[in-house]
C-alpha cells in the first residue's frame, strides 16, 4: 500500500443544458449565476470575461451528500445530526450540546468532532456554542466550476405549466392560496466546457491540528480515506444541483489529471482555465521529484470519465492516508 499525503484534481468537462447553480429568481425569471474571470487573448494579454459558473459550495454539498450515504451504508461512526444529514453537523447533536456545557477546551472539542463522526472529521465544522471558537478545517477544498471563455453559453427558455382545461381560470382566491392555472416562467440552460479544481489533505484525516496528533486509529483513518475518495468520484459522476428533475446535465468529454503526493509535498493543482495546464502539471511534478525523490508526486492524466473512474478505483484499493509524525 502506498501512503498518500494529498490528492488534487484538475479537470475540464463539457456540461450541456444544465442549470445546477442559480442566483435566484425575479418574478417568473430564474437568474443564472455568472462570474468574471481573466484569461489571455491570442497576444497573451489579460482580458476580463463574464462566464457561467457553479459555486464550489454547491460541489462541496454534492460531495458531502455522497459521503453521507457511503458512511451510513458502510457503518462509519456518525453523530446523530450527521446521520440525519443535518447541515449543522455535530452542532445540532443533542448529546454534544449537553456535553459542551461542561466547558471543554478547544482540543477536547476537536478530539470529539473527529473521534465520534466521520462527516465532521472530513467535511469540517466550527463550534461557537458556549463562547468557544473551535475550528475543524475541512479535509477537502473545492474551487468554482467556471465556464471556459468563448466555450460557454447560457440561453433562456420559455415554459408554461400544463393545465388540462385551459378554459378554467383560477379565481383571485385560488391564485393567493394555491398554485393553479397555467403559470408562465422562463428558465436558463447553460452549455459549454467548464474548468474544475479540488484538493484533499488526506494526511489530515483524523488529525487534530491544535494538539498536532491523531485522534483515531489507522484502520478507522483508512475507512474515512476510502469513503472520501469514493464520494469525490461520485461527485463528478453525478453532480447534484438545481433543476435536475427536468434539466439533468449532459456530461461529456471529461478530461484532466489527478495528482498524488506520497511525501510531505503539495499535490499540485493548476487551473484548467489555462491551455496546457496538464503539461505544466507534469513539469511541476518532475521538478518536485528532483527535489524530494522519485514518485514524490505522481500525475495521472485521464481522457474520459471511465479513465478517471479507474484512477480513483486504483487509489481506493491500493493506497492509504499518509501518517504525519507526531510528538
Amino acid at each position: 500500500m502506498t501512503d498518500v499525503f494529498a490528492v488534487s484534481i484538475s479537470a475540464r468537462a463539457v456540461l450541456n443544458l444544465h442549470s445546477l447553480n442559480n442566483e435566484g429568481g425575479e418574478g417568473n425569471q430564474t437568474q443564472t449565476r455568472m462570474v468574471d474571470v481573466f484569461t489571455k487573448d491570442n497576444e497573451g494579454k489579460l482580458r476580463q470575461v463574464s462566464v457561467n459558473a457553479i459555486s464550489g459550495d454547491m460541489f462541496k454539498h454534492i460531495q458531502a451528500a455522497h459521503l453521507h450515504r457511503i458512511a451510513v451504508d458502510q457503518g462509519l461512526i456518525l453523530c446523530e445530526a450527521c446521520r440525519k444529514f443535518d447541515a449543522n453537523r455535530m452542532s445540532a447533536d443533542p448529546t454534544f450540546r449537553d456535553w459542551i456545557k461542561t466547558k471543554p477546551t478547544q482540543v477536547e472539542v476537536i478530539d470529539r468532532l473527529i473521534g465520534s463522526c466521520a462527516v465532521d472529521d472530513l467535511e469540517g465544522n466550527l463550534i461557537t456554542e458556549g463562547g468557544l471558537s473551535a475550528p475543524r478545517k475541512s479535509v477537502g477544498e473545492f474551487g468554482w466550476i467556471v465556464g471556459i471563455p468563448d466555450a460557454n453559453t447560457t440561453d433562456e427558455y420559455f415554459h408554461v405549466k400544463y393545465a388540462p382545461d385551459r378554459r378554467e381560470k383560477p379565481t383571485d382566491k385560488d391564485a393567493r392560496e394555491g398554485n393553479l392555472g397555467q403559470a408562465i416562467f422562463h428558465r436558463p440552460a447553460s452549455s459549454g466546457e467548464y474548468a474544475m479544481v479540488c484538493h484533499f489533505d488526506t494526511a489530515r484525516i483524523g488529525y487534530n491540528d491544535i494538539r498536532q496528533g491523531y485522534v483515531i486509529e489507522p484502520a478507522e483513518r483508512d475507512s474515512h480515506y476510502k469513503a472520501l475518495l469514493e464520494s469525490v468520484l461520485y461527485t463528478f459522476l453525478e453532480p447534484g444541483g438545481a433543476m435536475r428533475n427536468t434539466q439533468l446535465p449532459h456530461i461529456m468529454d471529461f478530461t484532466g489529471a489527478v495528482t498524488v503526493s506520497t511525501r510531505i509535498v503539495p499535490a499540485p493543482a493548476l487551473s484548467p482555465l489555462a491551455e496546457g495546464y496538464r503539461e505544466d502539471l507534469a513539469q511541476t511534478a518532475q521538478a518536485l521529484n528532483q527535489l524530494h525523490g522519485e514518485n514524490s508526486v505522481v500525475v495521472m492524466p485521464f481522457e474520459s470519465m471511465a479513465q478517471f473512474t479507474d484512477i480513483m478505483r486504483e487509489l481506493i484499493q491500493t493506497t492509504t492516508p499518509y501518517s504525519l509524525k507526531v510528538g
